[in-house]
């Protein structure tokens, strides 16, 4: 598969020309809508033949909230080693606390139990997707509560009573894997929340199961920040069986207009990460999404609209915006005039983006990548995926 940046005046006819493919082959990848159109800047990918590149073994891993649609999911289970289920959480007693949603159809779905039945490439059926439990410290506000956190290290009882809870549910649920999610953990509770991790995979591993870390996207090992200063990781690389960088959120929901995951920056992550952890169990964050932000930017009042991938292309056509590519963050943007004549920025992945983190993983030969989150349906990710890499 290659990738084609629309020029000026060109459309997906003469693209499809261009390529000896068909206008319908674009647009179904892509996920083009009609009347089809295309504006200058876009990235498209095109099924231009076979891939003759490196394709190394990867373990794909996707975040997913109950309430996700069972069309999206059982078209994205595919390209799935491990699908995270999100989130179940706990109290300060350690007693565990289920989604709000039941997440049953989700784990039935990874092992194909239930229909539609998924088929791969060649038509055999898919081998199942292993269903990870994900553990996160949400208070009654619904954010990460790092007072929950440091109540539940502190207390042996609790950890124990949390873990026994964890074991009883992953065996009566068919999880395979818990996923531990803590982030603004206190400075002063980093060796705790480390230790905590290691019993965790201990009583895990002993079941048979795995455990896995997510870490904040930390550039060196005295970071400051709330994010940063709760996490050691090499001792967390140590006692996890593998872990996730979450290298996204530079653009965010709150702050001033970015890239979500600048490749310069997620490089130095992964380079310090390395210096830290071994390659084989460091899955690189990407994210499934990008910002809108209303212009201009002002400090604790602007609020940028999440958009998916795909959509955020589509508004651009609707706009008919041209899209501009960041070549040191290597991530696409666009400008548009709202109908209220307010002036927008939006960033957000495509293709091209996207081959520079696969690339990243390939370099430095990481375990795979980790997905946040698979809610929306981006059909070019998970085919250029497919295409560079052999999904374990």
């Amino acid at each position: 598969m290659v990738i084609h940046v629309v020029a000026p005046g060109e459309t997906v006819v003469s693209i499809a020309q261009l390529y000896g493919v068909t206008a319908e082959d674009i647009e179904w990848l892509n996920q083009l809508l009609y009347p089809y159109e295309v504006v200058v800047g876009q990235a498209l990918l095109i099924d231009n033949g076979a891939y003759t590149g490196e394709r190394p073994p990867i373990y794909v891993d996707g975040f997913a909230y109950p309430f996700i649609s069972r069309w999206v999911l059982n078209h994205t289970l595919s390209y799935l080693s491990y699908l995270a289920v999100f989130s179940y959480g706990f109290t300060a007693e350690g007693t565990l606390l289920p989604p709000l949603l039941d997440d049953t159809f989700m784990i039935r779905m990874a092992y194909n139990q239930d229909a539609p039945v998924r088929i791969c490439a060649g038509g055999e059926v898919c081998r199942p997707t292993i269903p990870v439990l994900t553990l996160t410290p949400f208070g009654l506000d619904g954010r990460f509560n790092n007072e929950l956190i440091h109540a539940l290290i502190i207390n042996d009882a609790a950890m124990d009573n949390l873990i026994g809870q964890l074991l009883q549910k992953m065996d009566e649920k068919g999880f395979q894997a818990v996923e531990i999610d803590f982030e603004f953990i206190l400075e002063e509770d980093r060796d705790l929340f480390s230790a905590f991790v290691r019993r965790v995979r201990d009583a895990m591993q002993q079941a048979g199961y795995q455990t896995f870390v997510d870490l904040a996207p930390k550039t060196s090992a005295d970071q400051p920040g709330l994010l940063y200063q709760g996490k050691d990781y090499r001792v967390l690389g140590e006692a996890a069986d593998a872990v996730l960088l979450m290298t996204y959120e530079w653009g965010y929901k709150y702050g001033p207009p970015l890239a979500v995951a600048p490749i310069n920056m997620v490089r130095r992550v992964v380079e310090y990460a390395l210096s830290e952890i071994p390659a084989e169990k460091i899955r690189l964050g990407i994210p499934n999404y990008g910002y809108d932000w209303p212009l201009p930017y002002e400090r604790n009042v602007t609020v940028a609209v999440t958009l998916g991938n795909v959509e955020a292309v589509q508004q651009a056509v609707d706009y008919q915006a041209e899209i501009f590519y960041d070549e040191e963050a290597q991530s696409p943007y666009y400008y548009y005039n709202a109908a209220d004549g307010i002036r927008h920025v939006v960033w957000y992945e495509d293709v091209r983006s996207l081959e520079q983190k696969f690339s990243l993983i390939k370099e430095y030969g990481l375990r795979g990548a980790g997905y946040w989150t698979v809610m929306q349906w981006f059909r070019a990710n998970w085919s250029l995926l497919a295409d560079r890499f052999t999904i374990l």
